[in-house]
């Protein structure tokens, strides 16, 4: 018989007869891996472990203590649900359940659910998790699995398309109940130890508007009680800071309906984005950014030879049309526009670097049902920046990068992740020049002393680069910002500046956004900080209260005397202290200045942040000056007098 060779995680072959599957594998490699083995991962898919390998095939064994175990129980929870929905529903018709990064869903057709639903189908799951039903792998002829989806369409149309030319059809049971399905499962029904029930939306047959509108619900599962009852904590914490509902009780952004995926910013967001813009402004002379502003419209031809005309064109993220013969488009990048500058100019070798930056609003056609408040946008302001280097300039240009970015995240409380994005399938540009960006990156990276994690494949077409993940406070990983290196662009492009040895020679380009877009930053801020944000960046940094109305003079005089340089609003409401105190703490305000007939005699304040500290008898002086260097410092929390 004629033998197979797979590669192990380790770089290691393992020889193995033709039609091996992955628990032959398994068992090939010890007896213990075999019996413990739940699925596999073949070539980065997520497999059966009764799928048949093939020669050259990268292979890892799954077992319960594997990162993706979670995932092949929670497909498992899927049809423990759609078992349950049946149960009661015996009129629904199932459609697809794939698992997610928290849980999983399901699709039916063919009936109505509330929340009230919910909780009788939960309660039926529950029973079938007792029952401890086995999850076994079956096969059906083609014919005899149309026969089965007889009526139901949804089902037939996966026979017709996923599985067309496939004679033999994979089918798992439990009980009384059976699915079309590729797998993974786990054993049995019972190991599922904590399972819920989430919320019901509504969507679209394959997601597309044309098709039937179908009963999405969306459930999770986990080892353990202990283990689900601490994400449903987490996400509840996740709901509290939802920026959305944030951003409507702060006033700080809305989303129209004539503006799908654009944001309007309010003043009091307006004040955020502009405090950032001001930042980054800081960052980019530190870099030594000169910066510009290019035209959101233009000529389609403008991202032909980058290559981005073809990648946006063809996903159908470009908004583009036809006017007088002649292709325009919104711009979804600006370095086709940056590169432009450069060629309108002429450079020598003592020039570079030359640095570009940009708050440069691109739009992407993103899908309506995947749009999210700011953290997924069709209008979007990148703070970008290009620069264009010597060969011998890589090292220093991506090191100053990443120190610049260190400091900047460490304002904002937030954690960074770092990860090294390789050549994918839609990679432009030899291997060699490939290879060579991407150990530069590896290079800076590690000059510094950065950890990173490599993801294979993931790079953007023209060049490998640094992606940004920020761990927020609830541990949530956001991707934001970007450094990339681009021997490609510039090659396409044509671009040089002229060498010493007076010969034109290419430029590399590096592509770098600090914060990403200000949308999405904006976004993960407000849920970060849960919109308490720090004093250099609220819209109000402080709120005076009078105590009475003959008390608001005062209050003006402090407001215009000593506080002029700061964000700060009179509250002149006849209300109680109490009730104006409790009003500054529910928006959010940094620090209020209590002031009555004391205070205005002795020429003082009583002051109290939003973490319920005080203090009486403070000199304006000693609290502005306080103040002054919070907001300078840009301290990340509220930092009460001594």
């Amino acid at each position: 018989m004629s033998e197979i060779t797979v590669v192990l995680p380790d770089g290691s072959e393992l020889e193995l007869e033709d039609g091996a599957t992955v628990e032959d594998a398994a068992y090939e490699i010890g007896p213990g891996l075999g019996r413990d083995t739940v699925a596999g991962v073949v070539d980065g898919e997520l497999v059966d472990k009764a799928s048949e390998l093939y020669d050259g095939a990268k292979l890892e064994i799954v077992t319960p203590s594997s990162d993706e175990y979670l995932d092949v129980l929670r497909h498992s929870a899927a049809h423990v649900f759609a078992q349950a929905l049946q149960r009661l529903y015996p009129e629904a018709k199932l459609t697809i359940g794939p698992w997610t990064d928290d849980g999983f869903y399901y699709d039916v057709y063919g009936v109505e659910l509330d929340e009230e639903d919910l909780e009788a189908i939960e309660e039926e799951a529950y029973d079938i998790i007792e029952e401890d039903l086995a999850i076994e792998r079956f096969e059906r002829s083609r014919e005899e699995a149309f026969e089965v989806y007889e009526d139901n369409p949804f089902k037939r149309e996966i026979l017709e398309e996923e599985a067309a030319g496939e004679e033999s059809i994979s089918f798992y049971e439990q009980g009384e109940f059976e699915d079309l399905c590729r797998g993974p499962h786990v054993e049995s029904t019972g190991e599922i130890g904590g399972f819920a029930l989430l919320s019901i939306s509504g969507a679209y047959w394959r997601g597309e508007e044309d098709n039937e509108m179908l009963t999405r619900v969306y459930g999770t599962a986990f080892e353990s009680e202990a283990e689900l009852e601490e994400f449903l904590e987490r996400r509840q914490e996740a709901e509290e800071r939802d920026h959305r509902k944030i951003g409507r009780e702060m006033d700080l952004f809305s989303i129209p309906d004539h503006s799908p995926g654009c944001a309007h910013y309010h003043p009091n967001g307006m004040t955020i984005r502009r405090e950032l813009e001001d930042y980054i402004r800081t960052k980019n002379d530190e870099l030594g950014y000169d910066e510009v502003w290019t035209p959101e419209l233009n000529k389609a031809e403008l991202w032909k030879p980058t290559g981005h005309y073809d990648t946006f064109k063809e996903a159908g993220e470009m908004f583009a049309w036809e006017q007088d013969d002649t292709e325009y488009g919104l711009k979804p990048m600006n370095c086709a526009n940056h590169a432009s500058i450069f060629d309108d100019h002429s450079y020598s070798y003592r020039d570079l670097p030359v640095r570009f930056s940009e708050f440069g609003t691109v739009y992407r056609n993103e899908q309506s049902g995947e749009l999210s408040g700011l953290l997924r946008v069709r209008g979007l302001t990148q703070d970008d920046g290009h620069a264009f280097i010597r060969e011998d300039q890589i090292r220093e240009e991506i090191t100053r990068t990443l120190r610049i970015i260190e400091d900047i995240y460490g304002h904002f409380d937030l954690e960074v992740k770092y990860k090294l994005e390789t050549k994918g399938d839609n990679a432009v540009g030899s291997d060699e020049i490939w290879e060579t960006a991407t150990n530069a990156l590896k290079d800076a990276l590690e000059s510094q002393g950065l950890e990173y994690d490599v993801e294979e494949g993931e790079a953007a077409f023209y060049g490998p680069k640094i992606g940004l993940d920020a761990v927020d406070a609830i541990g949530r990983e956001w991707t934001i910002g970007t450094v990339q290196l681009d021997f490609n662009i510039p090659e396409r492009l044509d671009l040089s500046y002229t060498g010493e040895d007076n010969e034109p020679h290419r430029p590399v380009m590096v592509h770098r956004a600090l914060l990403g877009s200000f949308e999405r930053f904006m976004g993960v801020m407000i849920e970060h900080f849960k919109g308490k944000f720090p004093t250099w960046l609220a819209p109000e940094q402080v709120r005076i209260l009078p105590v009475s109305d003959d008390n608001i003079g005062y209050a003006k005089q402090l407001q215009n005397r000593y506080l002029d340089d700061f964000r700060v609003e009179i509250e002149d409401r006849s209300w109680t202290v109490g009730k104006k105190i409790q009003q500054a703490h529910d928006d959010n305000v940094p620090y209020m200045l209590i002031v009555g007939d004391d205070e205005e005699e002795a020429g003082t304040v009583s002051v109290r942040d939003r973490q319920e500290r005080d203090r009486n008898d403070v000199e304006i002086e000693a609290f502005r000056d306080h103040l002054e260097e919070e907001v300078e410092s840009k301290a990340t929390d509220v930092t009460f007098l001594e």
